[in-house]
């Protein structure tokens, strides 16, 4: 059984995740809920639950201004919210589940599967100091991690450490400045999303490359560009017009 905490700093909202967990995931128990981040804080410490659903915008304090008072990080999280830009940008950056408001049963169902699925915790609760990290320095991209999750483990990568991302089906591989290389099986348009405020820009349907490591834009042989590590990455027709504008 796991067992949970809501923090949410609406009833209905609280009532009706409730009753969705009853219904749809027997498997977790609803132990204590909190209206407020200064409420839920305490009901984290006094209960030490093995999952926390958090709303994210709340009156006093937001839901990670909670995880930043927080010492240890010692639970599984999954965010219930309603759209916000960065909020989701960050969690997104770091691999952690999150549910928009209204909510989807099927995505709770599978959200909840997980944490089930889960041997650990430590790799939550890298997650967690990295989504922590990553509102904290808002503005130091330089210091931003992305969370890469492959088949044996989550890396998190520094972004200016990406030289390319190159897709096949629903796969991509990451090219790393270390010579490394790591694939995910996520498409390469979720990494695109992600990493467009990083001077990454997507040169062909599947290639996605960082700005910082072209060498130069050869124009024979249709056209492809030459990076720093020798690699040479097509540029699709659609995309021709992109890029002359990049090195004009």
């Amino acid at each position: 059984m796991i067992h949970s905490v809501i923090i949410d700093d609406e009833q209905n909202n609280i009532d009706n995740l409730s009753v969705l967990l009853k219904q749809h995931c027997p498997q977790v128990t609803v132990v204590a809920t909190a209206k407020n981040a200064t409420d839920g804080e305490k009901i984290i410490l006094q209960y030490a639950p093995d999952l926390v659903f958090l709303d994210i915008q709340m009156p006093d304090r937001t839901g990670f201004d909670l995880l930043k008072s927080l010492g240890n990080l010692s639970f599984d999280i999954i965010f219930v919210t309603a759209y916000d830009q960065y909020g989701i940008q960050a969690i997104k950056f770091s691999a952690i589940d999150y549910i928009l408001k209204p909510i989807d049963i099927e995505e709770l169902k599978l959200a909840v599967q997980k944490v089930v699925r889960k041997n650990t915790i430590i790799k939550q609760n890298l997650q967690l100091d990295n989504l922590i990290q990553l509102l904290q320095r808002k503005h130091q991209k330089e210091f931003h991690r992305i969370a890469l999750q492959s088949s044996k483990e989550t890396r998190f990568v520094e972004t200016d450490k990406i030289i390319r991302c190159e897709s096949a089906n629903n796969y991509t591989t990451f090219f790393l400045s270390t010579g490394e290389k790591i694939i995910t099986s996520k498409p390469i348009f979720e990494y695109e999303e992600l990493l467009e405020d990083y001077e990454f820009i997507r040169c062909h349907q599947s290639h996605l490359v960082n700005k910082r490591f072209i060498k130069s834009w050869i124009k024979e042989d249709g056209g492809y560009l030459l990076l720093d590590d020798l690699s040479q990455i097509p540029v699709s027709r659609q995309k021709k017009e992109y890029i002359k504008s990049i090195f004009l």
